[in-house]
């Protein structure tokens, strides 16, 4: 009997204090608190789609436009050849330096500020009188796009360590709308805003304006003062440059990177010199940028488990190939085709972002070896796109700057077979020291 009425005395000591907690004890005051953070992480997560949204329509939406801005402008050929080079350059040139702005003053911030550049690039071009101003705007676009583009993947790794697939998944979905969408209305839209060019690639500083006020907001509830990355000190400097495999890497990153902007570039021209309207050659163009939405998300794993990446190579080089002939010899037949065929062989780049990160055994090998690779191939694209519009400006065809495309595919097949074969950078950039050191 006693054990038992000391039972029930016990429950009703216990029952009191439930009935009697104030109102604001902690379980209660935590449900606003988890309900604010949830809708922190909504928000945070819509930023970060509608920068990767932003990142591709400044040079997307222009390649419909691009014989109108010509006109306008008075720009040649070569320049433009220099006007599709430029995105390379920026994104060589920023994409260094972004890193270390980053580490001053949090990458957060330095995406806030390559939204505002995005933006004001944009809407600012739209009034440039000449060639150079267009270009030295274009550029300030590009800018914010290249920073952008480097400390996307870095801030979704920081604010999101335990779903990075999906918000990696997010990021591609929304880069690739946001390419397509741009080549696919850029033209309607500039028709419905009277036919001048100016309201049609201006009207895109809506979508970055609308990413930038995101991104501020991201900024003041984050509070982000500067990068301190734990374990930094654990991270080895290698002499990368004396790896065959991220040479290989690098130039295949360079010569895959001069294919895509050449055909984000002209490929509407292309065949809007073949009798196509301007708003069927822009849509083709989204198709070859659709293209890689599903085989973005298939091809990486598809490369990630096998020991090597050489099949993938051959087989996207050999698309790249038969599209670029299909172009040359006969760009109006089954011009779908084409677009279907060179927009896979466009899929050599999430392949060089898989292999990136299967050629270095520690994290601060694969940062090394995408800070590199990437950088360096950015720099070789550079010419490409300027040596296109050369060849077309001397020839007045797309057969030869077709075929020089073409061509190049074979070096980038080389130099992709040298870095799918299953090596890490630490065992060749090392091993140099090691010797050395005996």
């Amino acid at each position: 009997m006693p054990p038992a009425a000391d039972t029930t005395a016990s429950a009703r000591a216990g029952a009191r204090p439930q009935t009697e907690r104030p109102a604001s004890s902690a379980p209660a005051s935590s449900a606003p608190a988890s309900s604010a953070a949830k809708y922190g992480v909504w928000l945070f997560a819509v930023a970060i789609a509608a920068a990767a949204f932003n990142l591709r329509p400044v040079v997307t939406s222009l390649g419909p436009l691009l014989d109108q801005v010509r006109a306008d402008l008075g720009m040649n050929p070569t320049l433009a050849g220099l006007l599709a080079a430029v995105p390379s350059l920026c994104f060589a040139l920023f994409g260094f330096l972004a890193p270390a702005a980053a580490r001053r003053i949090g990458p957060i911030a330095v995406i806030t500020a390559g939204m505002a550049a995005i933006t004001a690039g944009v809407v600012a071009r739209s009034f440039a009188g000449g060639t150079a101003v267009f270009l030295l705007l274009t550029a300030l676009a590009l800018a914010g796009v290249a920073v952008s583009n480097v400390l996307l993947p870095v801030v979704i790794k920081r604010y999101f360590p335990d779903r990075v697939g999906p918000m990696i998944g997010l990021y591609s979905m929304a880069l690739s709308a946001g390419t397509a969408l741009a080549a696919l209305v850029s033209v309607p839209l500039t028709n419905a805003l009277g036919g001048d060019w100016r309201y049609g690639l201006g009207a895109w500083a809506g979508l970055g304006a609308l990413a930038l006020v995101l991104w501020l907001v991201v900024l003041v509830v984050r509070r982000e003062r500067g990068e301190r990355a734990p374990g930094g000190a654990a991270h080895t400097r290698l002499p990368i440059t004396r790896s065959r495999t991220a040479w290989a890497l690098a130039c295949f990153f360079g010569l895959q990177a001069t294919g895509a902007y050449v055909v984000m570039g002209f490929l509407p021209k292309i065949f809007q010199d073949a009798g196509i309207d301007k708003g069927t050659s822009g849509a083709l163009l989204a198709v070859t940028m659709v293209i890689g939405v599903p085989v973005s998300f298939v091809l990486p794993n598809l490369a990630a488990r096998r020991g090597d990446q050489r099949l993938f190579v051959v087989v996207l080089a050999s698309c790249g190939v038969a599209g670029y002939a299909g172009l040359a010899l006969a760009p109006a037949g089954v011009p779908w085709l084409w677009c279907v065929l060179v927009g896979l062989s466009n899929c050599a780049f999430p392949l060089v972002l898989t292999m990136i990160g299967l050629r270095a055994r520690t994290a601060g090998g694969v940062a090394q070896l995408s800070v590199f690779a990437q950088g360096v191939g950015y720099l070789i694209s550079i010419p490409g796109p300027i040596l296109i519009g050369r060849i077309y400006q001397v020839t007045g065809e797309w057969y030869w700057p077709l075929g020089f495309l073409a061509l190049l595919l074979v070096p980038q097949m080389l130099f992709g077979l040298r870095a799918a074969r299953a090596r890490h950078i630490e065992d060749e950039a090392v091993l140099p020291v090691t010797r050395a050191n005996a």
